[in-house]
């Protein structure tokens, strides 16, 4: 075992992990890996037997390297394409220190230390339901999406080195039994946590109230159809994926949406156009100036500007990226400069890479990785 490798088991052992100097931490990364990367890309592979974060280095000019594959200790569900149907089962907390994913097939949630493109398991705690699929976190506040069963939501306040302790009385049911909890959102004034149901085509409110626990919930009905993800814009717009009726061509759209006191939802702008099919992931650019959404039928990334007002507009014509025929493009992030875009391609077992442009439009770089085709895999995070 290297220096490193001592300097962190110890500091793991005595619970002093949070004391090690960021410095330091870095520097060592340097010394294993050379010159250090200027970001990651993590990918969980949602294997049913052991569920594992494959992480890649990320070069400055946004490509990647695969680096290494890190256990969750737990399982997930397995499956082809899309098992989990969800956005949110690997997501990093809001100063990219730590990394949880969600381990459908165990019931479990893991959490990780994050340095440059290296994990440390720091905890894994049972979520309180079945199949939990996302996970959103605030401050000191994490709730894990349950898909399975009731579908439920569960609180757990977050220690200062990277432990979960669950809230009493923290669980609030969905609107009904299998209804397909598909992701979940805390609104950037930590007033609320917002689900989306897919088959229920809803977009659930629940006001967090001051010891953690969720009030009572608000189900909204959404009327643009093919409710599926859910993300929250840096000036409280709640923006939503929507892929249409079912069976339709081109018809999936995306919406923003406004939430009141009282968690009903209004909306700003509904149903614009992703001139694509089965738009079902999106993500946010940093500065909360785009928003871009991942077309798994069409191999394509559509993408739209985000007036203050929350109101969304196309980016030159709507599609602004394309990767292979076949790609299934599922899951999609971006890295925390804003300045590069990925996907998981489950069609293809790679990772989709794309620069953003000033204009919001989209260069693709190629693909990376040797990820299994069809394999199950679901979730992605960049910094």
């Amino acid at each position: 075992m290297n220096t490193f490798m001592r300097t962190l088991a110890l500091a793991l052992v005595t619970g002093s992990f949070a004391s090690i100097h960021a410095q330091t931490a870095a520097a060592a990364f340097q010394g294993n890996f050379g010159n250090r990367p200027a970001g990651a890309v993590f990918v969980m592979t949602n294997d049913a037997d052991r569920n594992e974060v494959i992480a890649f280095d990320r070069s400055a000019n946004g490509t990647l390297i695969e680096r290494n594959h890190f256990d969750t200790g737990g399982r997930g569900s397995g499956g082809v394409t899309d098992p989990l149907e969800s956005q949110g089962s690997l997501t990093l907390s809001q100063d990219h220190s730590l990394l949880f994913a969600a381990n459908s097939g165990s019931g479990t949630v893991s959490v990780f230390k994050v340095i440059g493109s290296s994990l440390f398991l720091l905890d894994k705690e049972a979520t309180g339901g079945s199949a939990p699929v996302a996970v959103a976190q605030w401050n000191n506040l994490v709730f894990v999406l349950n898909q399975g069963g009731p579908g439920s939501v569960v609180g757990f306040r977050l220690g200062g080195v990277g432990q979960l302790q669950p809230i009493k009385n923290s669980t609030a049911l969905l609107s009904g039994n299998a209804t397909g909890g598909a992701s979940i959102a805390i609104s950037p004034d930590g007033q609320f946590v917002l689900v989306t149901e897919r088959l229920a085509n809803t977009i659930d409110a629940f006001r967090i109230q001051p010891n953690g626990t969720l009030a009572s919930i608000v189900v909204n009905s959404n009327t643009a159809p093919g409710t599926f993800s859910l993300t929250f814009a840096p000036n409280g717009k709640a923006i939503v994926s929507e892929t249409g009726p079912a069976g339709a061509s081109g018809a999936s759209t995306v919406s923003s949406y406004s939430v009141a006191a009282d968690g009903k939802i209004t909306p700003v702008s509904q149903r614009v156009p992703a001139l694509a099919d089965a738009n079902c992931w999106n993500v946010i650019t940093p500065d909360g100036t785009h928003v871009y959404t991942s077309n798994a039928a069409s191999a394509s990334i559509s993408g739209f500007n985000i007036a203050k007002d929350g109101t969304l507009s196309p980016i030159a014509s709507t599609v602004v990226g394309n990767n292979p025929p076949g790609s299934t493009n599922l899951d999609i992030a971006v890295t925390a400069d804003g300045r590069y875009l990925y996907t998981t391609n489950s069609g293809t077992g790679t990772v989709g890479i794309f620069r953003i442009e000033n204009d919001g439009t989209l260069t693709s770089l190629g693909q990376a990785g040797e990820l299994s085709k069809m394999s199950g895999f679901n979730g992605i995070a960049a910094i």
